[in-house]
């Protein structure tokens, strides 16, 4: 009888690992990204797990001869020497004289669009998500969702070095988080329950357990939304800390997180932010305002007359997102302190004006990426604040049972992970940053 034994043998090399192979044989696997054939040998482009790699075909380099049954997108493994010279800039460059070629399988037909070249050109974005499977396999599109995950893992990494424990909230919940009308309603074998609108209520609970815990995860707003910057189903960056002074630690959390990832980015996935040409923002420190006090900026130094004095709107963000970077040469803003009646029922007051909150939210070159704050953690304070927004405490029983049995001061924040990769990259539209959207009008593929 065979066993498994969970070692793991690599048979193929990696285009970064060829510096290693210079003039020895190798074997790739990967899909036939372009053929180029000319006068007396033949380019044949492999789109490997993470590069393109010319391979280059030629009578000359072995008894193989070429199988016209190949076309582009067949899988292939493909085994040659590797052979280097320098480009135009003196830099190191590899290629493979091909001794064979095994065909894996071959496309039953061709593609509906050209993926081939640096970028999807004059293809309308509509297009482009209908056919995700098939587009994301444009090495520039393929780009974005490797930096996102870099993203993602620098945020995990980051929290796990300070202490953090990584948790799974569910998604089909009793009641909303939030509040509000912007929740679907399921039918839960004949009970009324709804879609998560964020792991808040769940974190909260896990702060009396393992104190400080992180997420990334689904949400879901039932937003009648058709807009460049929302999503009805995104990711969701969350974390939770207990035994804070102020809200201020959640900040300079955040801060720190901050750092790491655009270090990562720039670090270990080099190759898609120069793909990409992804602006990755230096952080020292970020600059903070009092929401009053930005809403007064905007009058006096911009002459902008706002309309809702509780909340900014985006052409106000993208004001302030100015003001920070020509003024304080930051790409963020901290803007804290928003007025009471616009942050959740779980959002602790400024005890010295409780008219507004201990909240805030982060701004990236004008757009909110992220909103956070302290939470109510005295048992009285809360049900008395539930009661004043209108909600029913009893609703709440297994929520409150970390205010009843104590909890200490805490609180934490969310960053949307789709609109912070759609700014980084300088998109107009959320959709380019989400791997497969779901929207008013979008819930294939």
């Amino acid at each position: 009888m065979e066993k498994i034994n969970g070692n793991i043998t690599k048979n193929t090399v990696e285009y970064g690992e060829f510096k290693n192979y210079d003039g020895q044989i190798v074997t790739i696997t990967g899909y036939v990204h372009r053929i180029r054939e000319m006068t007396g040998f033949s380019f044949i482009i492999i789109r490997t797990t993470r590069d393109t790699v010319q391979c280059v075909y030629s009578p000359d380099f072995s008894d193989y001869r070429f199988d016209e049954r190949i076309t582009e997108e067949s899988c292939v493994k493909v085994t040659g020497k590797v052979v280097s010279s320098k480009d135009a800039k003196g830099n190191d460059r590899y290629e493979i004289q091909i001794h064979d070629i095994v065909i894996l399988s071959l496309p039953a037909e061709g593609l509906p669009i050209v993926i081939n070249k640096k970028q999807l050109d004059n293809i309308q974005l509509n297009t482009v998500l209908d056919l995700r499977p098939v587009s994301m396999r444009n090495p520039k599109e393929r780009a974005i969702f490797k930096l996102q995950e870099g993203i993602a893992r620098g945020f995990r990494e980051f929290l796990m070095s300070q202490g953090f424990t990584e948790i799974r909230s569910p998604k089909i919940n009793y009641a909303g988080a939030e509040g509000g009308t912007n929740v679907f309603k399921l039918d839960y074998f004949g009970k009324q329950v709804y879609l998560a609108q964020s792991p808040q209520l769940y974190k909260q609970a896990m702060v009396g357990v393992f104190e400080r815990v992180f997420e990334i995860a689904p949400v879901f707003r039932a937003e009648h939304h058709d807009t460049s910057r929302h999503l009805n189903e995104y990711t969701s960056m969350d974390f939770e800390m207990g035994f804070i002074e102020s809200f201020e630690d959640i900040m300079n959390m955040e801060t720190g997180a901050l750092k790491y990832i655009m270090n990562l980015l720039k670090t270990e996935y080099k190759n898609e932010v120069d793909l990409l040409h992804a602006d990755i923002p230096e952080i020292n420190e970020i600059p903070v305002i009092k929401f009053m006090d930005a809403k007064e900026l905007l009058m006096k130094k911009f002459k902008y007359q706002p309309t809702d004095m509780k909340d900014f709107d985006p052409e106000e963000e993208q004001l302030l997102g100015k003001y920070a970077k020509k003024e304080l040469n930051s790409d963020f803003l901290f803007v804290t302190h928003y007025p009471s009646k616009k942050r959740p029922f779980y959002t602790m007051d400024d005890p010295n004006d409780p008219e507004y909150t201990l909240s805030f939210d982060l701004l990236f070159r004008g757009l909110e990426i992220t909103s956070g704050g302290q939470r109510v953690h005295d048992y009285n304070e809360q049900v008395a604040k539930m009661i004043k927004c209108g909600m029913n405490p009893e609703e709440f029983e297994t929520y409150l049972m970390l205010h009843k049995y104590g909890a200490p001061p805490h609180g934490g924040l969310g960053i949307g992970l789709e609109r912070l990769t759609m700014h980084l990259l300088g998109f107009k539209n959320v959709r380019e940053a989400t791997m497969f959207p779901r929207d008013i009008n979008r819930v294939t593929p």
